[in-house]
């Protein structure tokens, strides 16, 4: 699979490490932290992902790839995404 980073351009995915779900966010107390670790909705179709470039740029990167096909729609560096 090939990764569009917004610095270098279309690279393989073995250049990236993957995190996973781009949605959920980190809970402020420690009640939800079980839920926030260990538990991920397997989602088919479209989902933003987070991806580190780490023999590259060295950036994270908010990916939206279909699940199924694994076509990529977007990417954008994880700090300019507005969601």
């Amino acid at each position: 699979m090939r990764l569009p980073c917004p610095y270098c351009g279309q690279r393989d995915s073995r250049e990236f490490v993957y995190r996973g779900d781009a949605a959920p966010t980190r809970p402020s107390s420690e009640e939800g932290m079980y839920d926030y670790v260990y538990l991920r909705d397997n989602v088919p179709g479209p989902m933003r992902e987070h991806w580190y470039h780490a023999q590259g740029c060295r950036n994270w990167i908010t990916v939206t790839r279909d699940t199924r096909t694994h076509r990529i729609s977007a990417a954008v560096l994880a700090r300019e995404d507005s969601r």
